[in-house]
């Protein structure tokens, strides 16, 4: 097994304060994923039963602070947006005139918004595209009907008048 690249007395005093520093558990497992090798000398594997991770992880993130240092450790999540159509200005391009229609007492239909939207990008998309696009933006009400598809007056009528009261 090859030697562990060394870590100077500067960044072991900097992790610490890395350590201190943290505001979630994934950056502060990460930043102590370092600082367990550059403190007590800990191997991979001791270092992933220490955090609870496998010695594969432990050395992806050592290796992610060798090439990027300190900035490698802090903030990096998983999440965001890999698949969209349109970023979020171009999205708010789309909606504007829709905005500006609401804004005056207008009710925003969501098949107009679809049109607009299936336009801008060239092909068409599933309805919930354009309602996960209104969410992001701050719509989130969806107008009930105004009666049930299956709703029968004569029915309604002659439930009143034999029911107990």
């Amino acid at each position: 097994m090859r030697p562990q690249r060394p870590i100077t007395k500067k960044a072991k005093v900097s992790l610490e304060d890395l350590l201190n520093k943290t505001k979630t558990k994934a950056d502060f497992q990460r930043v102590q994923c370092v600082w367990l090798r550059a403190e007590l000398g800990m191997d991979s594997t001791t270092v992933g039963k220490a955090v609870g991770w496998a010695p594969g992880t432990v050395k992806k993130v050592w290796s992610q602070y060798f090439s990027g240092g300190e900035a490698a450790l802090i903030g990096v999540g998983r999440g965001g947006r890999r698949r969209n159509n349109l970023n979020e200005d171009e999205e708010q391009r789309v909606l504007a005139p829709f905005f500006e229609k609401a804004s005056s007492g207008g009710v925003l239909v969501a098949n107009e918004v679809k049109q607009a939207y299936e336009q801008a990008i060239g092909r068409e998309v599933p309805k919930s595209t354009v309602y996960r696009m209104l969410a992001r933006h701050g719509w989130r009400k969806i107008a009930p009907r105004p009666r049930h598809p299956k709703a029968d007056k004569h029915r309604q009528e002659a439930f009143k008048k034999n029911c107990r009261k």
